[in-house]
């Protein structure tokens, strides 16, 4: 059994929205679980002084396009999932692995995303590239599926899948329709695109009229990605679906987000709103794309910072049915400590998101493990800094 004791944490944000924050406590952790908020470990192997920084859940982006390992042809970049890591974000899920070089977008079959799917799980999706978790192997959902390849999905254990590349010009709707029905009777997670047109150029437009349809649970970049839908399209998908993950990502239209996020809060259904970042793509690598998502829904889109976390932790874990997303007693110790930057006029990471400055970064833990210290790579440093005080490095 290993066990850290957190000491001297100014506040704890845990994610969940039902549960209120706590100042000037400690956490305890064992076995790469949380099993206290308070209280004290008698024999911990690390102890870590926090220095009075702010403890969050790991972030985590709903919407990456991993490809082979820590590479990503789009942007012809290696150790971007490092980086990310380096930004808070412990786990990302995959949206699909579109980026794979001579993919037929045009021609896809469903023996090939399966395929697809199936090598970056077994591949990718072992090794947690950089050290976050990867959740890899979305599969692309396409015409000519049976229900036999939804089986063959859960045999292989593919958990997520994608609607991008069907053709809603002139695809039956009964079919998605069915797809859909397939996956939630295993209990598989359906995403879709919507909106414009995307990198790849070959989606197609999906407004309400889709989304309506269809049904999915999680709807991709509603506010863009890049491009929305029209607003009125937003609204009244928002409205007809009242269990959907409503997804803001990095690439979005800052104006039409602004009418989701007050739309959400309008209608008391701020639980939908989960966040990504919809990269590495066009909109390039953005190590530090969630807190920037964070920072621009608490101090323009006037999202309570505890809800902007929650939409970055909790949210998004429950939407694609993934562990993690809370900081609470019985949670995987995926934990971020962090704090306002020199210049700053934050008292607390909280603040920071209201104010909308970039919080700094000064340690990361990965199920109970501190895999940065010190300081982040790509947050500038907190105005204090965590440290490891005793009694051992707890392997590490």
């Amino acid at each position: 059994m290993s066990s850290v004791l957190v000491t001297n944490v100014g506040l704890v944000v845990p994610g969940d929205p039902s549960v209120g924050t706590s100042r000037d406590t400690t956490i305890c952790i064992e076995d790469g679980v949380v099993t206290g908020i308070g209280g004290d470990l008698s024999t911990p192997d690390m102890v870590i002084d926090a220095n009075g920084l702010t403890a969050i859940p790991g972030l985590i982006d709903g919407h990456v396009h991993p490809t082979f390992g820590d590479w990503t042809p789009a942007q012809n970049t290696i150790g971007w999932s490092r980086n990310y890591l380096h930004g808070g974000t412990t786990q990302m899920v995959s949206a699909a692995e579109l980026h794979v070089p001579g993919l037929p977008f045009e021609d896809l079959t469903p023996e090939l995303v399966i395929a697809l799917a199936r090598v970056s799980r077994e591949t990718t999706g072992r090794v947690e590239p950089g050290g976050a978790q990867m959740h890899c192997g979305t599969v692309l959902l396409v015409p000519g599926m049976k229900e036999s390849h939804f089986d063959e999905m859960v045999e292989i254990s593919l958990q997520h899948l994608k609607f991008i590349f069907f053709d809603w010009g002139k695809a039956d709707w009964s079919e998605a329709q069915t797809y859909v029905r397939w996956a939630r009777e295993r209990n598989l997670v359906v995403k879709i695109h919507s909106g414009g047109v995307s990198r790849s150029g070959s989606s197609r437009v999906a407004g309400h009229d889709v989304m309506a349809a269809v049904g999915p649970d999680v709807v991709a970049h509603v506010s863009g990605g890049p491009i929305p839908m029209p607003d009125e399209e937003i609204i009244r998908s928002i409205d007809d679906l009242p269990e959907a993950g409503i997804e803001v990502c990095s690439s979005m239209n800052y104006r039409a987000t602004k009418i989701v996020v007050e739309h959400l809060t309008d209608i008391g259904r701020l639980d939908q709103l989960t966040l990504g970042t919809d990269t590495p793509g066009g909109t390039g690598v953005i190590p530090r794309g969630m807190l920037r998502n964070m920072c621009f829904l608490s101090s323009i889109c006037d999202l309570s910072p505890e809800a902007s976390v929650s939409a970055a932790t909790f949210n998004t874990a429950r939407a694609h049915r993934i562990e993690g997303g809370s900081l609470a007693v019985g949670a995987r110790a995926d934990i971020v400590l962090l704090g306002p930057i020199q210049g700053s006029r934050a008292t607390d990471a909280l603040d920071c998101f209201a104010l909308g400055d970039l919080p700094g970064i000064s340690m990361v833990l990965v199920d109970g493990k501190p895999v940065i210290r010190g300081r982040s790579e790509q947050t500038p440093p907190p105005n204090r800094l965590a440290s490891i005080v005793g009694p051992g490095d707890g392997g590490r």
